[in-house]
């Protein structure tokens, strides 16, 4: 199970209660920021509206593509390390709002970490440092370090220690 926070609601679904749990305004502030931020090219600009608008930790030398969708209700959920890549399309999830419930988890991507395009990644999952998720790829639960994960859903293909065996051999 990912690691999120279950909120009970009654009456009608959750989402039809939006803004008892996310004010009106910070979800427009936050809609505009993250569409000038989906089609900007300039990736320094891109982080620094990130950080500075919508409260989400970039690590130094992270590169978000173009298109990439953060999540527009809980974007401070997110944090991404240092010298990552995720890639066009991407949607980055920190929120699920469902009929009885809705949950709240944070989004965790290590350093050095490659994620491919059109993938999804879903709220309370974790990605560990030099992982890498091949594109258009369904994130529903954590991703171990160094490892190399694709599908929907998700699973690992390669280890971390199955990955270093294989450079070994390409190298020799």
């Amino acid at each position: 199970m990912r690691n999120t926070t279950r909120y009970k609601v009654e009456g009608a679904n959750s989402l039809w209660q939006l803004y008892k749990t996310v004010p009106f305004v910070k979800v427009a502030k936050n809609f505009v920021v993250i569409q000038l931020s989906r089609y900007t090219p300039f990736i320094p600009v891109k982080n620094w509206l990130y950080r500075r608008f919508l409260k989400m930790k970039v690590g130094d030398q992270t590169a978000v593509a173009l298109m990439v969708m953060m999540d527009i209700m809980f974007p401070e959920k997110i944090s991404i390390g240092k010298n990552t890549i995720i890639g066009y399309n991407t949607t980055i999830l920190a929120h699920e709002y469902l009929i009885d419930e809705y949950r709240l988890g944070d989004v965790v991507i290590g350093d050095e970490v490659m994620v491919g395009a059109n993938s999804t990644i879903l709220p309370g999952v974790t990605i560990g440092d030099g992982a890498i998720v091949s594109a258009a790829t369904l994130v529903h639960q954590d991703v171990p370090a160094g490892a190399f994960v694709g599908g929907n859903p998700m699973r690992v293909i390669y280890t971390k220690e199955e990955m270093k065996n294989r450079k070994k051999e390409e190298i020799l």
